[in-house]
């Protein structure tokens, strides 16, 4: 095993056997222990969940935490409930995934020049994780931000995510851009050191149901974000 895919099994590692957040760990625990009927023949992950994808990725997708019952069921990101349905399709239609949907770890998907994290890995009560949860798990973005060495994209799902990417960069010596970009569906800033950030909705039931965020909308994110990742390197 090489130096770097060393680097990510013991990341991942870590990651799966955390439990600084003592809320998150009855949670996660409870909800794969009560389970939810229609799952009710499934063992579930109910630990903290590893970024998924391709580690030579020029593509960062930063979520904001696993769903109970999806990712806390499955064990990997996004997969198992509808927000997946709709990033996994936005995905496949723009070349960053090789089928459109995500049900469980042994369903061959793979993910090229992708890589799919959050600013936290456990699910949290009503899908909000706190201000310290997720200041305390940011350890594993930045870790991660440290393996991704060939970035030149990253698309983050809500304004949360934003933060949490943003705050992680920084403890790598970037700094925060000052004033802080605003948060809006669509919205592209070029980071120092020329790496690209772009904004989107987050695929929750609430947006997607209401319309706040239609599949047009992501899908043109991720165009955006294959036209950059293949663009000729700024000189």
């Amino acid at each position: 095993m090489g130096e770097v895919a060393a680097g990510w099994e013991e990341l991942n590692r870590r990651v799966v056997a955390c439990r600084l957040c003592p809320r998150l760990v009855v949670h996660r625990e409870q909800v794969a222990a009560e389970k939810r009927r229609q799952f009710a023949d499934w063992t579930y992950w109910g630990r903290p969940v590893p970024g998924f994808g391709d580690r030579r990725a020029r593509l960062l997708i930063v979520g904001l935490a696993p769903a109970a019952h999806g990712a806390n069921r499955t064990g990997r990101m996004f997969t198992g409930d509808r927000s997946g349905d709709w990033l996994y399709r936005a995905l496949h239609e723009a070349g960053f995934a090789n089928q459109p949907a995500s049900t469980d770890r042994d369903d061959g998907l793979r993910l090229s020049d992708a890589y799919i994290s959050a600013v936290a890995r456990c699910a949290p009560p009503a899908n909000k994780p706190t201000p310290i949860e997720i200041a305390s798990c940011r350890r594993y973005l930045v870790a991660e931000l440290q393996l991704l060495t060939r970035l030149r994209a990253v698309v983050v799902l809500g304004q949360v995510a934003m933060h949490g990417f943003l705050h992680a960069r920084s403890e790598l010596g970037h700094p925060l851009p000052r004033p802080r970009p605003p948060f809006g569906h669509g919205r592209e800033y070029v980071l120092d050191g020329g790496l690209t950030l772009l904004t989107s909705y987050h695929p929750s039931q609430q947006n997607t149901f209401t319309g706040k965020l239609t599949r047009e909308m992501l899908r043109a994110v991720f165009a955006r974000a294959r036209q950059l990742v293949e663009a000729p390197p700024q000189r």
